[in-house]
């Protein structure tokens, strides 16, 4: 049985990723999944992580994202993608580099190497950076003032879209780049355009 196609949908909030991974998974008849809190144990932890009332130091943040992310692999994502299930994923990996790394300031190499060890072997095989500025998305989308995340202000977000565009940068061939800017249904387009290329 061959393995399944692992695509994650990364941005700011209120680009859009939500959306369009959700409509992908459902179009696609594949297994959507979403960090944090997509199991019961991350369910706690999202109410923790994401708790504004609740004081926490950047790498305490970082760490509570990774402990999700390594009981969602290996509880979620890899048993679906061994079945030969496809996985539509709104955040992985990239999220915590983007928002803890070049967004609250955690060490790059010591998060990279935090990830090794959460996810293992664990890769997308594409993953769907919607590019949208702070401002725009904040025009779209009200912010959640109990949220650590929505309430940080505009630089937090601005530093988090540029390592998003420097990761994406990293890897041209692993990374695909939409614009956020345009309707629902002309980014869907543009996505889906890519993903025909891949073998679903």
């Amino acid at each position: 049985m061959s393995r399944g196609l692992f695509v994650v949908f990364e941005g700011i909030d209120g680009c859009g990723k939500s959306t369009q991974a959700r409509r992908v998974a459902r179009d696609r008849d594949a297994r959507f999944v979403f960090e944090p809190g997509d199991t019961p144990v991350g369910i706690d932890l999202r109410r923790w992580i994401l708790d504004a009332a609740t004081p926490m130091t950047p790498a305490t943040e970082a760490l509570l994202l990774l402990a999700d992310r390594a009981h969602h692999v290996h509880s979620v994502i890899e048993p679906a993608l061994a079945s030969g299930r496809s996985v539509v994923a709104d955040r992985f990996y990239a999220s915590t580099l983007a928002y803890q790394g070049y967004g609250r300031g955690v060490d790059l190499d010591e998060l990279r190497a935090a990830t090794d060890l959460a996810i293992g072997d664990c890769r997308p095989d594409l993953t769907v950076l919607i590019d949208l500025a702070p401002n725009l998305a904040l025009e779209r989308e009200a912010r959640d003032e109990s949220d650590r995340f929505e309430i940080a202000d505009a630089r937090f977000h601005d530093r988090v879209r540029q390592g998003y565009l420097e990761l994406a940068g990293e890897d041209v061939d692993g990374w695909f780049v939409v614009d956020g800017a345009p309707s629902v249904r002309e980014v869907a387009a543009v996505i889906d355009q890519r993903l025909a290329e891949l073998p679903w």
